[in-house]
């Protein structure tokens, strides 16, 4: 009963965010007080609806109820429980309910903790998230049902696929679906805006922390992915430029540039309809990353689908959605006039370059990913465009974007003395120089891209401790820690980009790696360390059979440690994974896989030495937790607060 109870609740849910979107923005058009009121009652029954439903398919995959059609094809009993729980969203249907669940949460939130905003604005805003519930409902009900039975159930199920049962996997998506659709909040806000005709500083400062919400977790989503892929897959590498990372990757970089425009808005009422822009193309972008993962128009490891009836019905969400909020767009245009006027050398301006960048930035991602796609339906040539395209055509934005980082940090608003910015920052740019010119000269080879990488870490970090030291004034220590949160938020987000970039330099100019057959007790030498083959075992796991190697690893004579790779195979799925072993170290990993048994006898080994790689994911994470420092800010508070006094006078006047 309980998948009927399921189904149920989805088409209850279904029901009531038709109520949510129609009658709230009847209400906002009509000024029908109680007509709006009903948004929030409507978006917390839909949100408790919806997690009924979710509550269910999970009881189904816990309790291994293979009657449904979802579990016999993603579950098994002898799967371990942790799995049996991912396996929920390891699926087309499964994965889309959590979207649906995550999109109804931002529905409630906006409901239950957005008493500050005006009574129109918070009736459209949630019947425009509601609009987005109905579309995404409907999809799942009508072609894509989790509750389908099976008549004669079979004894046990497929399992998931082997690649899905992992820890980094199991929290990779809610983190991701968080980010995507934590965006639609942003759109809402953008249409219901454009509907009322009204852009001010009020509109950038409650759009601001939904904006930063979707882009922390979006952060943490594809940082834990870039994990995953790095010691899960057993290639070594942590960016593949897949279509699906880049899917993730575009509406990061939107939302970035969104984040700072935002800010311009309320500061200055400037970038208005630049910002509202930004706004629209980021949710759009999480809408294009739903369509290339279930499409199948685009071949990837992380795809859930391959039904093109499906992919049409997601590309017409996508065209509705964005079709329609730019037709509005456009016809608004003329309600969206700038304000603030601001000097060529100011922060607003080094706002405005930062958004360029990182707009262009996304726009070439767009371009290498959809690109064979566009070859192929308009040329009947199949391309392939791989990482050396996105690294040349990429790298050099980022590169700008960081050289310009700390100086727009620190310049003032409307008009700044950029000669007095460069003398705070000198110190930092020698540092930066002389770190560049010291790995330069130390490295075997003559590349440039390590030493320009940790140079340019060296300046976004430095940067970052001074504009954070120049914020206390004569206050010293005592001034540092009553600093707003928002501007810690912002230092630990550069340094932790900063980190990030220097991780990825090191790693990509200086990695070392070793292939070769070897035989139980040969050593390998590599970076200093010595790597030697002791022993291969077969170990048979939950549900799996595994080929375990004991590698030990030493260096300078002194043992360092046992690492145990395994070679996996899945009986059930009948698909072998390779699990990398590594040595984690604040400097470096050593990496090792063990491969197949050779015919002349030993084992396929690959090892490598990986400088600086968790800086990759500790600066992604740095970059987060700034996120989150930002969004604990009391000022979103106290504004929200005054939101409420400006809005009781206005009443008492009207009175």
């Amino acid at each position: 009963m309980y998948a009927e109870l399921g189904h149920f609740a989805l088409i209850l849910a279904f029901a009531v965010a038709l109520f949510q979107m129609l009658v709230p923005l009847i209400g906002a058009w009509r000024g029908w007080p109680a007509w709006m009121a009903a948004a929030e009652p409507a978006a917390i029954a839909q949100c408790l609806l919806v997690t009924l439903s979710f509550g269910c398919l999970m009881h189904g995959f816990i309790t291994s109820d293979f009657s449904l059609e979802l579990v016999w094809a993603n579950s098994h009993s002898a799967k371990p429980m942790l799995y049996k729980v991912t396996g929920v969203w390891g699926n087309h249907e499964g994965s889309m309910l959590l979207w649906i669940l995550i999109l109804a949460l931002f529905g409630a939130a906006a409901a239950v903790f957005g008493s500050n905003l005006p009574p129109s604005l918070r009736a459209r805003v949630i019947g425009v998230q509601a609009s987005i519930g109905v579309a995404f409902l409907a999809f799942l009900i009508f072609t894509s049902n989790p509750f389908l039975r099976i008549a004669f159930p079979p004894f046990d199920g497929q399992d998931l696929n082997p690649l899905l049962q992992d820890p980094g996997l199991a929290f990779h998506p809610p983190f991701l679906y968080a980010g995507y659709v934590g965006l639609s909040m942003s759109f809402s806000f953008a249409v219901a805006a454009l509907i009322e005709g009204r852009v001010d500083a009020a509109w950038g400062r409650w759009v601001r922390p939904w904006t930063l919400a979707a882009w922390m977790f979006l952060t943490v989503g594809i940082a834990l992915g870039s994990w995953w892929a790095y010691y899960e897959l057993g290639w070594g590498g942590f960016w593949f430029w897949d279509p699906v990372e880049n899917a993730s990757f575009m509406p990061w970089l939107i939302a970035a540039a969104l984040l700072h425009s935002a800010i311009v808005v309320e500061k200055r009422e400037s970038l208005k309809s630049w910002t509202v822009l930004l706004a629209i193309i980021a949710f759009g972008f999480s809408l294009i990353g739903a369509f290339i993962t279930r499409s199948g128009v685009l071949t990837s490891v992380h795809a859930f689908a391959n039904d093109p009836e499906r992919g049409v019905f997601l590309l017409a969400i996508t065209g509705f959605f964005m079709g329609g909020a730019l037709v509005l767009y456009a016809a608004r245009a003329e309600t969206m006039t700038s304000k603030g006027v601001f000097g060529l050398k100011s922060r607003e301006t080094a706002l405005v370059l930062n958004n360029v960048l990182l707009a262009v930035a996304a726009f070439v991602v767009f371009v290498g990913t959809i690109w064979p796609l566009v070859a192929e339906m308009g040329f009947g040539r199949k391309l392939s465009v791989g990482a050396p395209f996105f690294n040349m055509a990429f790298t050099p934005f980022m590169v700008l974007l960081g050289v310009i980082l700390p100086f727009g940090a620190m310049l003032s608003w409307k008009r700044a003395k950029l000669g007095r910015v460069a003398r705070k920052l000198l110190p930092v740019a020698v540092l930066a120089i002389a770190i560049a010119a010291l790995f330069w000269a130390m490295q075997d080879g003559r590349s440039a891209l390590g030493p320009l990488g940790l140079g340019l870490g060296a300046w976004l970090i430095g940067g970052a401790v001074v504009d954070i030291w120049t914020r206390t004034g004569s206050g010293g220590f005592a001034r540092l820690l009553r600093l707003p949160g928002a501007d810690w938020g912002r230092v630990v987000a550069h340094g932790g980009l900063g980190v990030t970039l220097a991780g990825i330099a090191a790693m990509l100019a200086w990695q070392q790696e070793d292939i070769r057959v070897v035989q139980i007790g040969d050593t390998v030498e590599l970076a200093g360390y010595a790597i030697t083959l002791e022993d291969v075992r077969e170990v048979r796991g939950p549900n799996y059979l595994s080929t375990t190697a004991d590698i030990a690893l030493a260096r300078k004579g002194r043992d360092v440690a046992t690492l145990h790779p395994e070679k996996r195979v899945y009986p059930v799925a009948a698909m072998p994974t390779t699990e990398a072993a590594i040595d984690n170290g604040f400097l470096r990993d050593i990496y090792v896989v063990i491969g197949d048994p050779q015919q002349g006898g030993g084992w396929a080994m690959r090892s490598y030495y990986k400088p600086l790689a968790n800086w990759i994911w500790g600066g992604a994470m740095l970059m987060a937790l700034g996120g989150g420092l930002s969004l604990s800010d009391r000022r979103f508070r106290v504004a929200a607060g005054a939101a409420k006094t400006t809005r009781r006078r206005d009443q008492v006047a009207a009175e």
